[in-house]
């Protein structure tokens, strides 16, 4: 992976956690909060500052793993 695809991915990331907190504060706004106690819980990894920077992230390149089925499909 080089340095712009690092970037891309931290980015696509913090987005997404942003997003999680906005739609948890979002169900509480709407006093929602047993949907955003579900919510949170489903996210709990994401949104737990203590753990984020932990948590793993896996990404997958969709061409490459299309060339990988295909030459396993002719051996």
């Amino acid at each position: 992976m080089n340095n712009l695809d690092a970037l891309r991915i931290s980015e696509n990331r913090d987005d997404l956690c942003e997003w999680a907190v906005e739609r948890f504060r979002e169900l509480i706004a709407e006093d929602r909060t047993d949907d955003a106690i579900c919510f949170a819980d489903e996210w709990f990894e994401w949104l737990d500052p203590e753990n984020y920077i932990n948590e793993q992230t896996h990404y997958y390149d969709e061409h490459e793993l299309q060339e990988l089925y295909k030459s396993l499909q002719c051996e």
